[in-house]
């Protein structure tokens, strides 16, 4: 056992002391030691409850012969730190949270892991542990919240940034906002509709990372507690049978990541976040193959903010296992895939039936022939940017306008709030990427107040930062390169016509070559005074289309 290091043999005597200091008896010291990752907070709706899920793991890891110690990964809600500085520190904290596990699960030597995060950077932050550390390694997420009822209808956390919008443009009072505030966030858990951290739980599933329901069994229910319990079971075996993350996490699982990212409509956050883990995994994902692969998978789900739908209705619907089952009738996914069960991919899905083919859509009756997500370039974005296709109203599919530039997120905010974007406008926010940020701010505030003002199906927004997976609309993001590393979003003024078409996979400013010339001779990016971490994260991120890791990672 790799935790002999630090328990074995007379040298190893002061160590056993210390075990000792923990209380930790001789018949605890013989079994195989593993480390349960917890993210509990009381800062993160999603993770204030996972202290229950944590005690379920350990009792898990304890029945199947285990010895489970429990140790610290922070987290941000990107929701409270949403439209201030706070939002600089979100994505920042995916390298730390990798950093920081590798930390203390090679100084303590243990012998496998049990990772309990839930909300959007906690996810990746901890699969790219795992696949850095490459020992055996199970996921199981804190789950759902459950959505919101307001007036009768069924809400999250984007009706509530909408709601915002809605009363700027006098059609909410402030106490119908005050009634959205008090119900749409109504149980712990991660937020109800496919936003980020909804998306990379369900992606975990689909690596194979995750047990059945990771992603979708809500976080209030009991079975949860049953799946954690499972979980610390799992690992045990893995240990036993020497099943290591990179075992799962294969260029073949990547793929499949990629097409279910398509069916199920995830947040554009997790093209991102696939690359990053990938390249820890030692596998190289170039974006571009998400078109190939969106090309020939088909939307079946429209969760919120693309419809009406959520994660609880996913869940009662068959979960991922169900979705993945239909969309192996086209034989898209590779099956011989390894997972945490033991099993292949094709053995965990082939008895998931689809229960509601309104929640999963059959594949004679899907939402879009194509995927859920577009990547496009063009002279605005000729290292790409990404759309989520599945949440864009069909008039804004392909659409021209002038340029509305912002140098910052909060100049945006102010002239939409203001009422200075008009239908037709492309606003158009710049110096919020990884390095110009620095830290890439999710742009929920502005794409919510945008939808809320009823502008949502004739204005769009693109940004070299990035948005929450609650954001709608023709919101493109991620645009590479950034601004800040000489991008040509950077050489784009005001009143210049962008041309947009996200069928076609391309978006342009229709400015000649020779005047885009002109201007990059007579302009220097812009730079931010910046300290602390953010400082040295601005010196180390790469850009977002290689998934914004950091140099030497």
């Amino acid at each position: 056992m790799r935790s002999d290091n630090a328990k074995a043999g007379m040298q190893q005597a002061p160590a056993r002391s210390l075990f000792r200091a923990l209380g930790l008896t001789d018949e605890e010291m013989e079994r195989p030691l593993i480390g349960i990752v917890s993210s509990y907070n009381e800062i993160v709706p999603g993770h204030m409850h996972l202290d229950k899920i944590v005690d379920a793991v350990k009792q898990g890891v304890a029945m199947a012969g285990g010895t489970p110690i429990v140790f610290p990964a922070i987290a941000v809600c990107d929701g409270i730190a949403m439209g201030h500085v706070g939002m600089k520190y979100s994505l920042v904290t995916r390298d730390l949270i990798a950093d920081s596990t590798e930390c203390m699960a090679l100084a303590h030597q243990f012998d496998a892991l049990v990772m309990v995060p839930n909300c959007d950077k906690n996810v990746p932050g901890l699969l790219m542990a795992a696949a850095r550390l490459n020992i055996p390694t199970v996921f199981v997420s804190g789950g759902p919240m459950l959505a919101g009822h307001v007036k009768g209808e069924k809400r999250s956390l984007s009706s509530m940034f909408e709601a915002v919008g809605s009363y700027a443009a006098g059609l909410m009072t402030e106490e119908d906002v005050k009634e959205f505030e008090c119900k749409v966030c109504p149980t712990c858990g991660s937020c109800s509709g496919m936003y980020t951290a909804n998306s990379m739980n369900c992606l975990t599933e689909v690596l194979g990372m995750g047990l059945k329901g990771n992603g979708t069994i809500p976080a209030v229910y009991s079975e949860r507690l049953v799946l954690a319990k499972h979980a610390g079971m799992a690992v045990m075996d893995m240990l036993k049978k020497n099943i290591r993350p990179r075992d799962i996490m294969t260029e073949a699982a990547f793929r499949n990541a990629l097409t279910m990212d398509m069916a199920l409509g995830c947040s554009t956050n997790s093209m991102l976040h696939l690359p990053a883990i990938a390249h820890e995994a030692g596998v190289e994902l170039n974006v571009d193959i998400a078109n190939e692969i969106s090309a020939k998978t088909p939307n079946l789900c429209h969760l919120a903010p693309a419809g009406h739908t959520y994660m609880e209705d996913l869940n009662e619907a068959g979960g991922i296992y169900a979705v993945m089952n239909e969309i192996s009738k086209l034989g898209l996914l590779n099956l011989d895939c390894m997972t945490v069960t033991g099993r292949t991919v094709g053995e965990n899905i082939k008895d998931c039936v689809n229960k509601n083919p309104e929640v999963i859509r059959t594949i004679d009756n899907p939402y879009s022939k194509t995927g859920g997500i577009a990547v496009l370039r063009g002279n605005l974005a000729p290292d790409s940017c990404v759309v989520k296709r599945s949440a864009v109203a069909p008039e804004m599919l392909v659409h021209e306008g002038p340029a509305r530039v912002f140098d910052s997120e909060d100049d945006a905010i102010a002239a939409i709030k203001g009422g200075k974007i008009v239908a037709g406008d492309v606003v158009v926010i710049r110096y919020e990427g990884p390095k110009g940020g620095p830290g890439m701010r999710e742009m929920l505030n502005p794409t919510s107040a945008i939808v809320g003002m009823g502008l949502g199906s004739t204005v769009a927004l693109i940004t070299d930062g990035r948005f929450s997976g609650a954001s709608r609309g023709a919101s493109i993001g991620h645009v590479s390169p950034e601004a800040a590393a000489g991008g040509p979003i950077g050489l784009v003024e005001e009143g210049d016509i962008i041309a947009i078409d996200i069928n076609a996979n391309t978006i342009n400013m229709k400015v000649s070559d020779e005047e885009l010339a002109r201007r990059r001779a007579n302009w220097t990016p812009k730079t931010k005074e910046v300290s602390g971490y953010l400082k040295r994260y601005a010196a180390l991120v790469t850009s977002a289309d290689k998934g914004a890791i950091l140099k030497g990672n």
